[in-house]
This record gives structure tokens, sequence and C-alpha cells, in this order.
């Protein structure tokens, strides 16, 4: 799909990569030659507009499809946003796989802010213990997990997170009760749950959790970060009211810009914005239900 036209690696990498019609440049073998070449930054003409990645989702309906991502989309994930505020002095932990579009927070995240990005190997990843110590020793203040992870983080080591200033957890519906256990067992100081379809990068809603409430059954999913519209749609595509279900449909500057080569599922699922005036406004139809509380989240 991507019919990229230069491969970087190494030498030693050649044996098991696919056939490629791709120049290869080998940095190992090439590195006299490439040191000899010009330091200085080409000028690139990249508009915010201009495709940054293609991340492919699972799979879990059917082939996967490659989600097309602008630059202003990753842009719009980390900077000026509401959710969470990235200092240079910050140490971001990588523990996402590149292939999740969790990575594109933790990287750009990182790297946009002059950041510090730790990487965490999937050996450490899979020993609670070795995670939790791992991150004690890197003094990782931001990181992301998959709730599954978080799940058993929560139970293996509650206090976890201790030492940690953002932990952001999202990707599939939590038990209300392994968030309790990390807020009673020195929690860290910004515990968000967060949800977003990899079309809309990464993530779309953004809840900052204090307390659980005495029996509940979910946690939520919260309000839009910035720059993101989310609409809880009937099948008439009109609002719903407060308490009853409907489709979250998601409108804002970090929409894909849809599947590639696949212009029919994009109709399909990126629709005009009823809302707006402007024809080039969509919406993305995630399939998922939701309902307004109403404290508004």
């Amino acid at each position: 799909d991507a019919q990229v036209p230069v491969l970087l690696t190494q030498s030693s990498l050649v044996s098991i990569l696919p056939k490629t019609i791709a120049q290869v440049v080998y940095l190992d073998i090439d590195r006299e030659k490439l040191s000899r070449l010009s330091t200085d930054n080409l000028a690139s003409g990249v508009a915010p507009s201009n495709l940054a990645y293609v991340i492919y989702t699972s799979g879990s309906t059917g082939k996967p499809k490659g989600v097309a991502v602008s630059h202003s989309a990753v842009n719009r994930l980390v900077f000026n946003t509401n959710y969470i505020n990235i200092e240079p002095s910050d140490r971001i932990a990588q523990a996402s796989n590149v292939s999740f579009d969790a990575a594109t927070f933790e990287i750009w995240g990182a790297l946009l802010h002059g950041a510090r990005l730790v990487g965490i190997t999937k050996d450490i990843i899979l020993s609670p213990q070795e995670f939790v110590t791992y991150l004690r020793e890197q003094k990782i203040s931001v990181i992301f997990l998959t709730t599954a992870l978080f799940n058993q983080l929560a139970r293996d080591v509650p206090d976890a997170f201790q030492s940690v200033q953002h932990v952001l957890f999202g990707g599939e519906a939590v038990e209300p009760r392994w968030v309790s256990q990390i807020l009673k067992n020195s929690p860290p100081q910004r515990l968000l749950h967060v949800y977003g379809p990899t079309e809309n990068t990464t993530f779309t809603t953004w809840h900052l959790v204090e307390e659980v409430p005495e029996g509940a059954t979910n946690i939520p999913i919260g309000r839009p970060i910035a720059n993101t519209q989310v609409y809880l749609l009937d099948q008439n595509r009109k609002p719903v009211p407060i308490g009853v279900p409907g489709e979250l449909h998601i409108g804002g500057a970090g929409l894909a810009r849809g599947y590639l080569n696949r212009p029919d599922l994009t109709a399909e699922n990126f629709i005009p914005n009823p809302f707006s005036n402007d024809p080039d406004y969509r919406l993305y139809k995630t399939g998922d239900l939701a309902r307004y509380q109403l404290d508004g989240n």
C-alpha cells in the first residue's frame, strides 16, 4: 500500500525483510558514503494537510484498513490541548507497539515538546514487578496503558503509579474495581480514562478519574479533547436526549483523511457533518453507543 521509494535498514536485517522494489540504503555498510553528504536540512515543503502516516486497524471486523492521518491531526493530539500539559522535563514511556496508534501520542508527545522518550521492552511489560521497577528507575512521568495492562498492574502491584504524574488508560471497557484499587494505593497525580478510535488519531475524549462511586458499573469516557467535537445521534442523525443511548460520531481536527485505497469504506464511515455549513466538514461514525450523563460526561 505504501509504495515506499527508499528503505533505510542495516545489512544484518536484509534476510528477514520482505522483497521490495525500493532503493535500499544500508546505515552500516553505507556509513562512510552517508557521512560525506550535506547535513543541511532539506526544504520539505510539507503542509499540515499532508499525510503523516498510515496505520492499520486490527482487522477484527474484516480485512485490516489503512487509516491515513495528516500532520495537523497529530498536532491536534499533542499541542494546545486540554487533557495534558507535556513539559521538556517529562520522561514519557513508550510501552505501545509502533503499529498501535497510542504510539503516536507517546512518540510525538515527547519529541514535539523536547521531552525524553523512554522505550520499554516487551519482556519488562509482561512482568508487572519488573515493569513497576523500571517505571521508578527511569523516573517515568507520563505513560499510556491499555485497559488490560492497567487492570493487571492494579491487581498485582496496586501502588504501581505512585511515582508517575500522568497515567492514561483506555482501549476497552474498564472494570471500576481496578480503578478504585489504584486510587486507594498511592495513585498517580492524574489518572485519565481516554477513549478514541484510530480514525480520530488516538484520543477523542478524556476523563480525569478522582473517585469511583460505590456501586459504579463503568467509568465515563468524559468530554472531547481540544479541537474535537462529539455527537450522540439516533438513526435519523438527530441528537439524543441526556441519558438516551446514541451512536457516537466524531468531528474536528483529529479526523483521518479516510481509508487508504478504500473510497467505498471512506464514504460509508466518514460522512458530511450535518451541523456545519462547510461542505468539507465531516463526521466519523464510530459504531459505538454512548449516552450523556447529567454532569455532561
